[in-house]
């Protein structure tokens, strides 16, 4: 399956360099951003970006898996890349993705 769009779920600078990477490869990208990260950079560079969250959690809503993955769904993402650190080490997030059909940029669920 050729990837076409990547949601990309971290934020700040790891974003933007996975957001550059899939330019130079002609992937379109979906990036996610909390109410307090909404004049972020990293916002602006994905070619769509959701708020996920409420106003009032600043970083929990990065950790959201059902929330991450409905807005995989929602923006018809083949692929997630989950940054480094929050959720890249997840098994649980890398397992949720492949339930929903959604290839997990990372190591295998048998690895995590």
């Amino acid at each position: 399956m050729k990837i076409k769009k990547v949601l990309v779920a971290n934020r700040g600078e790891i974003a933007i360099r996975i957001f550059r990477a899939c330019v130079e490869i002609g992937v379109k990208t979906v990036g996610v951003f909390t109410y307090e990260d909404r004049y972020s950079l990293h916002r602006y560079k994905a070619d769509e970006a959701y708020q996920i969250g409420s106003d009032t959690e600043p970083l929990k809503p990065y950790l959201d898996i059902d929330e991450i993955i409905r807005v995989a769904l929602k923006s018809g993402v083949q692929a997630i890349h989950p940054g480094y650190g929050f959720l890249s080490e997840n098994a649980t997030f890398a397992q949720k993705c492949a339930d929903n059909g959604i290839i997990f940029i990372g190591p295998k669920v048998t690895v995590l």
